[in-house]
């Protein structure tokens, strides 16, 4: 089963010049955590999406991903 991309953390903080550690060491989270935030494994809360986006100084929509295309059938 293929892991559907919803979110962009890892993408932003290579924009934006930051590891997940320095993530993880400012929200004070694990950093399995935001190994597993950044691969899509699990997804962070809509409050710790917020927090990341001031943090890395962007929208919260750019941490977000865009919805799959499905085809008509």
């Amino acid at each position: 089963m293929e892991i559907q991309k919803i979110n962009r953390i890892k993408i932003a903080l290579i924009e934006n010049g930051k590891t997940g550690k320095w993530l993880a060491e400012q929200l004070g989270k694990n950093e399995a955590t935001v190994s597993r935030w950044c691969s899509n494994k699990m997804q962070p809360s809509l409050e710790t999406l917020f927090k990341i986006s001031e943090l890395l100084n962007i929208d919260v929509k750019d941490l977000l991903t865009g919805r799959p295309k499905t085809q008509d059938k």
